[in-house]
This record gives C-alpha cells, structure tokens and sequence, in this order.
C-alpha cells in the first residue's frame, strides 16, 4: 500500500545568531527541498532523499558540516556523520572522518556494504578509500570555514549540524545528520550526530535529526528517546519533541530537532535562538524560516 502524503524537512543547524543575514541559506534550503520534493513524487526512496539532501548541504559549504568546517585545536578538519533506514532500523555511521567531501555518504557505505554500525578515524578514512569515495584535492582551499573562528568571540560563533528526515510514498521514513562539530573542538572530540539514538534516528515510525550541544543530546538519548515516546508512551510527535529538548535544556544544553512519522506528523522544534530549517508539508507547501515560530 502506498502512502501519499510525502514530507520531507531539513535542518541547516540551530547555531544561528541575531543580526547575521542568512538569506543565502535560506534560498538554498528551498531549493533543496523543492529538489527532494521531485525525487519523491518521482518514486525514490526516503533513505536515498534524506541522503542526496545532506551531501548537497555539506558539499555547500553554507553550513557547519562538511565543506563549511573550520579546524579543530590541532588545526585538522574531524568530520561525523550518520544515517538511519526506518524499514529494518539499519544504520551507519562516522566519526572523525578526515580527508573526505561528504561524510554522509561514508555512512551510507558502513551501512549498505559492511555487517557493522560505525567506523571512526583512520579506519573510516580506509573504508572510504576502499569504497572510492571522493577525497578532498586541497583542504587548505576547500573548507569555507562557514562558522567563523578567526578574531572572533566564542558567542559570535556560528555551530551548527545538517540533517534531513523524509517519509516516501510507501511509508517508509529515514533520516540523516552530518556535522563539523563546535568550533575549537579538541582533537578526538564527537558529538551526537553519528551516534544512533543521541543525533539521528529511524524506526518503522518515526525518524529524527538532532542539532544542538552535543554532549547533552547524547546524555538525553535525544533522538531515541522522541521515537520511543511516540512508540511506547503513546505521546503525538510535536509532545515528544518538546519533552526531549526540554530534558536537552535541564541537562544544560540547547539546540533542536526535526521529525516525521510514517503517519505523516512532522515537526521542526529548537530552544535556541533559532535554527535554519526548510520543510515540505503535507499539503504539498515549503516552509522556510531561521528565527521564526
């Protein structure tokens, strides 16, 4: 049976700061979404959307993954990255990728070619060699630096993640989160993004992105836990969302989330300051916004 109430949501991190313009991003975010929107009323898969979507948000360099990274305390460009397919609760995962233009695709690999979850450092860098995937000609040229960092304060830095969930036309949801990390991040250091159940989550349900402090999604399980309130506690996506950020908070962290359901619930919830985010809605319209409700 096919499901034809398509939705699909994309987060470009919930770093965003007053008074910064970010109307590039803004364009670039619907366009992803009108792009995903095609692919999804042409047939494909939500796991093959959610990951198109992220590559094209890392390649971009507008955002704090992927191309957009600045270098963490010893000067090197650590990258995560993570995947979920709702269908089978498959996942695959990197961290503290190195040499590589899209992390998500290496997570894609670990999932779709290995028996194993996630690959980390020197021996994701060899998978993704062995997989061919496309390695960064000149780092010193490539990185955008799209947070910031030189002369800059830590409060006027921007951070931030990328990420995209989807439900297809058989029901079917993935998600998918790629990130650089915070800025002036240790050597070594990973957040939530590519661990399955703090950053990124799918079940047959529902699927989660997360952005945000790391170190507390992680502690609050975050995106676990909003597909486990839906499943087990019976609570509506928008409630489960708002429960998991508010545990984020009391933990002393912020950030935000987007989420669908295979019943078409969607939703796009921060306690930050703001959070660059896009979205196909049920009835066929896109909304895009950074600071608004």
């Amino acid at each position: 049976m096919t499901n034809k109430c398509l939705t699909l949501a994309l987060h470009g991190g919930a770093g965003a700061l007053r008074g910064r313009d970010y109307s590039r991003e803004l364009v670039h975010m619907r366009g992803l979404i009108e792009a995903g929107r095609d692919r999804l009323r042409g047939g494909a898969s939500a796991l093959d959307v959610v990951v198109e979507t992220v590559v094209e948000l890392e390649i971009s360099g507008l955002y704090v993954a992927g191309r957009g990274a600045s270098p963490n305390t010893a000067g090197r460009y650590e990258l995560d990255a993570g995947v979920m397919d709702g269908p089978g609760q498959r996942g695959g995962s990197v961290a503290a990728l190195e040499g590589f233009v899209s992390p998500i695709t290496a997570a894609r690999a670990v999932m779709d070619t290995t028996p194993h979850v996630m690959f980390v450092g020197e021996g994701a860098a060899a998978l993704a060699d062995a997989r061919g995937l496309k390695r960064i000609a000149d780092p010193k040229s490539w990185f955008t630096h799209a947070g910031g960092g030189e002369n800059r304060a830590p409060s006027e830095l921007a951070t931030g993640t990328v990420g995209c969930v989807a439900l297809d036309e058989t029901g079917a949801v993935a998600a998918a989160t790629s990130t650089a990390g915070i800025f002036g991040k240790p050597l070594g250091r990973v957040g939530d993004c590519p661990v399955l159940g703090a950053g990124v989550w799918a079940d047959p349900r529902v699927a989660v992105s997360c952005t945000g402090a790391g170190e507390m999604f992680l502690r609050a399980a975050a995106a676990a836990q909003v597909a486990h309130r839906v499943r087990f506690g019976g609570e509506s996506l928008a409630c489960a969302g708002d429960a998991a950020l508010a545990e984020v908070k009391a933990l002393g962290g912020d950030g935000g989330l987007i989420a669908v359901s295979a019943d078409g619930q969607l939703i796009m919830r921060y306690n930050s300051a703001g959070m660059k985010r896009a979205a196909l809605l049920a009835d066929g319209s896109i909304v895009c916004d950074v600071f608004g409700g």
